[in-house]
């Protein structure tokens, strides 16, 4: 409500507006409410408006690769090698099914996925369906399951890999985590490292998000998703822009209608527009046993009847925080370190939940922090951490690159895309059909 009556919001009390306007004759009002009936035509017309610039398959999502395995819930995706040869162990990418795959693989020149081919790794990475009213009873667990452990079983088959690198983003990286304590758990040792991109494992100080978070709330969004058999998309990016609806709706409004002025889209733009849904049940799973109660840190979440404990997990572990994120603070992100017992090496990166991880080699104004933190080493404090850490210009792709490169040892020839002995053929081409629904 504080938002709404800034007085930045209103031209007699926005001193750049007023400048504008008088430098302008009032032609940006004229420039905004152009904008305003844009906007409003497609609103009122979504069903019949013209399609985005950028189209995963087209102008984004270009990178080379096969669909090697689908089931009800996620599409596999093996990109094509451009190296002659590649690090012996392959790398699995579980993005968040709360966001489309293609964050990762947006255009060429800004896309992590096809940066960690070109440095010789064999990548595989999700796509998750975007659900419906038919998967109101998909569970969390079938996430994990249909989801994480399906795509480690087609890599094994596809690689004959005796181990396999893991990267897990936002909330794949939450299901990461947890089905890393579950292999841990049941001798499951495929695994040789895990990767964790804004990710949380404790839900303690979840951030802004948490004014969402409560058993009042809870049970009104369980009523909606009930009623419907998932979250809508556009409740879930409404959701997000009201944790910071000064930066990203109401200075959004001003800039466009009152200054006139209209960023042209890009390629994140276009992604974030393209939004996804959250079935019933697993969404209701995630909220309360992971925000709620924050069981997966209280050594309380259980899989398949029995707990999972983080500390099991003693495989090397890169994390990533973001400076400005609001979805996974950093701070909440580098409690992760207390959690796992094994080496992590923590790197703080400037930006935000998204534009933070999309951070290529080469793009301005990007700078990183890092810690090696050792095993039974003292746990460090983040913020003296981070008051005593050397600032590095530059992408933190490099250091993460570096690090990949150190776990993996030896290169080989790269391994044929897909098995379809082993019952994994090539299924048709990159970025596949779960990332086009609507």
């Amino acid at each position: 409500m504080l938002d709404i009556v800034s007085p930045s919001n209103f031209p007699l009390t926005n001193p750049d507006v007023i400048a504008a306007t008088i430098a302008e004759g009032g032609a940006n009002f004229a420039r905004g409410l152009h904008h305003a009936i844009d906007d409003m035509n497609q609103l009122l017309h979504r069903d019949g408006k013209a399609p985005p610039l950028f189209r995963p398959g087209h102008e984004v999502a270009v990178t080379p690769g096969e669909v090697v395995f689908r089931n009800d819930l996620i599409e596999l995706i093996q990109y094509r090698p451009t190296t002659a040869d590649v690090h012996a162990t392959p790398l699995l990418i579980v993005p968040a099914w709360i966001m489309k795959y293609y964050i990762l693989d947006l255009s060429p020149e800004n896309s992590l996925i096809r940066f960690l081919v070109s440095e010789g790794h064999t990548v595989f990475c999700m796509s998750w369906v975007n659900p419906d009213e038919r998967q109101r009873d998909v569970s969390f667990d079938d996430y994990r399951q249909r989801g994480v452990m399906a795509a480690l079983d087609a890599i094994s088959a596809i690689t004959d890999s005796p181990s396999i690198h893991a990267a897990g983003y936002c909330l794949g990286g939450t299901l990461l985590s947890i089905a890393a304590a579950t292999m841990a758990r049941d001798g499951d040792e495929r695994l040789k490292s895990v990767t964790l991109l804004a990710a949380q494992v404790d839900f303690e100080e979840p951030g802004e998000l948490g004014l969402f978070i409560d058993e009042s709330q809870l049970a009104f969004i369980e009523d909606t998703m009930w009623q419907q058999g998932y979250l809508g998309q556009w409740q879930m990016a409404g959701a997000f822009q009201m944790l910071r609806s000064q930066d990203l709706v109401w200075s959004r409004l001003v800039r466009e209608y009152l200054m006139g002025d209209r960023q042209p889209p890009n390629d994140l733009m276009s992604w974030n527009a393209d939004a996804t849904r959250m079935p019933f049940r697993m969404h209701s799973d995630y909220l309360r046993q992971l925000y709620l109660h924050n069981d997966l840190s209280q050594d309380r979440f259980r899989v398949d009847g029995r707990a999972v404990h983080l500390e099991d997990v003693h495989v090397p572990i890169f994390a990533v925080g973001t400076a400005t994120d609001h979805v996974a603070p950093w701070k909440s992100v580098f409690k992760l370190i207390h959690h796992f017992d094994t080496d992590v090496d923590f790197v703080l990166t400037s930006g935000g939940h998204n534009a933070g991880i999309v951070s290529e080699p080469g793009h301005p104004r990007r700078s990183y922090r890092k810690l090696a933190y050792r095993q039974h080493d003292p746990h460090p404090d983040p913020d003296a951490w981070r008051q005593g850490a050397v600032e590095q210009q530059g992408s933190w792709w490099l250091e993460w690159a570096a690090w990949l490169a150190a776990q993996s040892e030896t290169r080989t020839a790269p391994p044929p895309m897909g098995n379809a002995a082993a019952g994994y053929p090539a299924m048709g081409a990159a970025p596949g059909t779960y990332v086009l629904m609507p």
